[in-house]
């Protein structure tokens, strides 16, 4: 029996060899930017200066100095703050948004509909951050669309990239319009699986459209719903520098300074400090690992669905 396991296991190993060879450049790509440059954050435990060798005689170690040092720098609870309502607000809007897109799509009777619609709300994806900003300064400048608009009414113009009340609903509405699209194609895929015999079913037991898909639809894809909350609670605090570079100005900064847009200013502008700003980084990335493990536990504890 072992001899038949063990050539039954070679011979599976052999049909799986072209699909091994097709996953080398993944794995080769992976490995090259994610998992080989991690050893540069032991500059976060060091004196670094740019210039210096990460493993050297003259390495000087510093410990957790960097960290204690942000911990205690005036910039940390704002820095916080701003970083964590962006990101939540931008979660409690732009997670639901694409279920309900999927949902709504697919109950469409004309599949042509849906297909076209899912074609315009896709597009906004493949919009450069750049000139996504460029838009809405087309748009909320303070001589765009809508300040002249505004006042054609005879209304006073408002600085939508200068007040600190306008840089959040900006900046979460866009990433919202611009990703809704592409993030329901994940649960529009898994509604395609969909056994069309329960649909008949409720059909004859007289169910409406939206009971359907509070009892069909929503259950099927119940799964991929909650590793996609997993991974969206995991990523929670990981918002890029870049848009919130793009839209930050001297009259936003006090909103529009994140933990990522400090990083960026600290490492690589000014007088550079490296070590600091891959201490804040690090922290940044800590936080999110212990997120990911408090969701995928809740997860696993009230439901069958987790990550591991």
């Amino acid at each position: 029996m072992k001899a038949i396991s063990g050539k039954k296991r070679i011979r599976q190993l052999k049909d799986g060899i072209p699909y091994l060879i097709m996953l080398l450049p993944a794995v080769g790509t992976v490995f090259l930017f994610n998992y080989l440059p991690i050893y540069g954050v032991l500059i976060a435990f060091q004196d670094f200066m740019p210039g210096d060798k990460i493993f050297s005689s003259t390495t000087v170690w510093v410990g957790l100095q960097n960290f204690t040092r942000f911990f205690g720098d005036v910039q940390f609870w704002p820095l916080m703050k701003n970083t964590f309502l962006l990101c939540i607000f931008g979660f409690l809007i732009g997670f639901p948004l694409p279920i309900i897109v999927a949902l709504s799509l697919n109950a469409l009777s004309r599949k042509k509909a849906g297909k076209f619609f899912q074609t315009i709300f896709t597009a906004p994806h493949f919009i450069s951050l750049v000139v996504l900003v460029g838009m809405l300064q087309l748009f909320f400048g303070r001589y765009g669309l809508v300040n002249n608009i505004a006042a054609g009414m005879g209304l006073e113009r408002f600085s939508y990239f200068l007040e600190d009340s306008a840089f959040r609903p900006l900046y979460i509405l866009s990433s919202n319009w611009q990703d809704f699209g592409w993030s329901a194609v994940i649960y529009i895929a898994a509604l395609s699986n969909v056994d069309p015999g329960q649909h008949e079913a409720a059909m004859i037991d007289g169910a409406s459209r939206f009971q359907r898909i509070i009892h069909v639809d929503i259950p099927a894809i119940m799964p991929m719903i909650s590793v996609m909350l997993i991974m969206s609670i995991g990523g929670l605090m990981g918002v890029g520098y870049e848009k919130a570079l793009l839209m930050q100005t001297d009259g936003n900064l006090a909103v529009s300074e994140l933990i990522a847009t400090y990083v960026y200013k600290r490492g690589l502008t000014g007088v550079p400090d490296q070590a600091y700003a891959t201490a804040i980084g690090l922290f940044n990335s800590i936080i999110n690992v212990v997120l990911l493990i408090i969701a995928n536990t809740l997860s696993k504890r009230f439901s069958e669905n987790s990550l591991w």
